[in-house]
Order: structure tokens, then sequence, then C-alpha cells
């Protein structure tokens, strides 16, 4: 161990970074003496992490290009708070996680004053916006990739890059008859879980399709039950607002994806990282995504790659359906459900196949490599 402790600045805003960010500053600190300055979600800032007064996570949660826009004061704010932070607590490692294009001006400004930085989650320049590996080879000294295909991509580019793997490849479904008492929830009902995303912004864009949805095949099979996950309380009484006139039978409870999908053959999901999720516990995901127009006309152009879905990109092949803005139909998402719930067990084979592709060096191997930066 040092005698000074090693001071941590890191960037872990979103649902998914948080745990990310949280699990390899656990590592961390089972290695050296750390202190951690930034911005996280619950888990890390249950590692006692400094934070700015009035800053919160969530207010990085956007997405798109206009949400970014009209929040742009907001995110200059914070930017500009965390980075005095840093600076005046001179961190010795920058660590960022997800959010590639607001971490960024952290890689840049910070590198320029000879601190390590870390990119954890790699920016998908393999899927669209190629042009930002000049920037990532310049300015960040380690990306730590989450997928074998990824970490490929930046070795054959020639830059400094991890194979950390993702969380997801430890995670094993709950047992069905615990699920089913924790809950109070009836096994002879057919059970759909709704992941409608963790941002507000998805909320509010894909809850109605969903539960229009979920209204057409509850009328063909009442003995359908939707269990509806929300990443946290507030988001739990958003979600809620949408469903309050409905006549559908549903549970919404908080931070219950594991449990609900664990007991759901199908799913439909916004994408993200939810539909790996879905997918690693046997949940089948009807993969969808829905954006204002001009949104979508900006990215459609960019991306380069075939799928959207991370099952599918780590498969390379359109396993699960995916519903893309104006195919995203309340009737689509019935056509899928129906197919995919007459034979799940079809899938069994192209899921373990995903699950071995995940499989990394994992976060303590992670965190002797940050520390030999």
């Amino acid at each position: 161990m040092s005698s000074k402790k090693l001071k941590i600045g890191i960037i872990a805003a979103e649902h998914s970074g948080d745990r990310l960010g949280a699990n390899l500053l656990r590592s961390l600190k089972n290695l050296d003496e750390v202190e951690i300055f930034g911005l996280g979600g619950p888990e890390v800032n249950s590692l006692g992490i400094s934070t700015p007064d009035g800053l919160n996570h969530q207010d990085l949660q956007v997405m798109g290009l206009v949400d970014p826009l009209l929040k742009l004061p907001k995110l200059l704010s914070i930017r500009k708070k965390l980075f005095t932070l840093f600076s005046n607590q001179k961190i010795d490692i920058f660590i960022g996680v997800d959010s590639p294009d607001f971490n960024m001006f952290f890689h840049k400004k910070l590198n320029g004053r000879g601190i390590k930085t870390v990119q954890v989650v790699s920016p998908s320049v393999w899927g669209w916006r190629e042009n930002r590996i000049k920037a990532i080879g310049s300015y960040i000294d380690l990306t730590m990739c989450l997928f074998q295909f990824e970490h490929d991509y930046y070795l054959n580019k020639g830059m400094n890059s991890f194979f950390l793997g993702h969380p997801f490849s430890h995670l094993k479904p709950s047992a069905s008859e615990d699920v089913l008492e924790k809950y109070e929830l009836n096994s002879s009902q057919d059970f759909i879980c709704i992941l409608p995303g963790s941002r507000k912004s998805e909320i509010l864009h894909m809850m109605p399709i969903f539960i229009q949805a979920a209204e057409r095949i509850f009328a063909s099979n009442p003995n359908a039950f939707f269990l509806i996950p929300a990443a946290n309380d507030e988001l739990k009484a958003l979600i809620q607002n949408t469903l309050d006139q409905t006549s559908l039978n549903y549970q919404l409870t908080s931070s219950t994806a594991k449990d609900y999908l664990s007991v759901s053959k199908v799913s439909i999901v916004t994408s993200g990282t939810a539909s790996l999720e879905a997918a690693v516990l046997g949940s089948l995901p009807i993969i969808c995504y829905k954006t204002n127009p001009f949104n979508y006309a900006v990215l459609s152009r960019m991306i380069k790659t075939p799928f959207i879905g991370l099952p599918n990109l780590l498969l390379q092949q359109p396993l699960f359906p995916e519903l893309v803005q104006h195919k995203l139909t309340p009737e689509a998402i019935v056509h899928h459900y129906q197919n995919l719930s007459l034979d799940p067990l079809q899938y069994q084979s192209q899921l373990e196949e995903m699950n071995a592709a995940m499989h990394g060096e994992g976060f303590e191997e992670a965190a002797r490599l940050l520390l030999s930066l």
C-alpha cells in the first residue's frame, strides 16, 4: 500500500454505470487507500464520495440530441463544478463511466495536466461516429471494454484497451418459487416483464406504446400479468402516472428487475443494458426504441451497425426483434410477443453463446492495471 491516499475522480451517472463504477472502486479500495471525488449514483455514493453541493446524478441522464441542448446551461454548470472539484483536489486518476460525450471534456482537460484518464464502457465508435477514435487515442490512457468485439476493435486501432467483461456474465436467475412467494404472485399466470427505461424521457416516450401493446395482449390472454420494475422510486411514481387509466393486471415496484425477469418468459424492453439483462436471465426481449423525429433523422444517418440491441450485437445476428422508431407500434409488439412465447427453449444455445462472449478479465485485474498506469 502507498503511504499517501490515491485520489480518484469519477463520473458514473447512468444507472448501469453506477454499478460498474462501484464495482471498480471496491476493487481499488481492496488494493490501496483511496479518496473518491465526483458524481455517482446510489452505489458509488455508498462508498464515500465527495460531491459538490446541489449536484444530482439524475441531471446527467439525458438522451438523444435535443434533451442535452435543452438542458445545456445545467449541464455546463455541473461540468464546471466537477472540474473545479477535480482541480482543487489534485486527483491522480480520472475515471469516466459511460456518458462518453460528457466525459470527453474531462479526459481532454485532465489528461493535458498529466492526470491519468480511464474510460469504462467504450464509446461506440465501432457503431457510429468513428471519427471520435482520434480524440480517444489522444486523451484517454486506457479504455475498459465490456465486450470482446469492442476490445478487438480498439486493439486493431492500436489503442490501449482492457477487456473488463460485463457484470451480467455472472448474473443468475432468481429461483422462481422465491420470487412468487416474495411478491405474492400466482404461479398459474403468464408473466410478461415491461422495462420502459431508466430515464424520464425514455419512460415518457415508451410507456404509452407499451401500455397499448399490453392491453392488446391482455385482451387476448386474460391470464397475462405484467411485471414492471422501476429503476428507482422517483421513476416508479412517473410510471404509475402512465398506468392510472389502465385496467391491466400488473405489479409495479422499484429495483426488482432481476426477480421480475427471472419469472417472465418474454419481456418488452427499451433498448439499452436492460435488453441484455433480460436475455441473460432467459426473458426473451422485444427490443424497442423511439425518440423524437429530429433525433432519429440525425442518429439514423450516423449508425453503422445493423443492430441496436446488445444481445444481437454480441451474437452478430438478429436473434431478438428490434422495433425502432416508426416500426415500434403496439401491433408489432403483440406480434413478436406471440412468436417468442411459442417456444422459448429454441433460443437456449444462442443465449449460452451470448453469455460466453461477456466473460472478461474482471474488476480485480482492472484495478491492478489502473494502479500501474
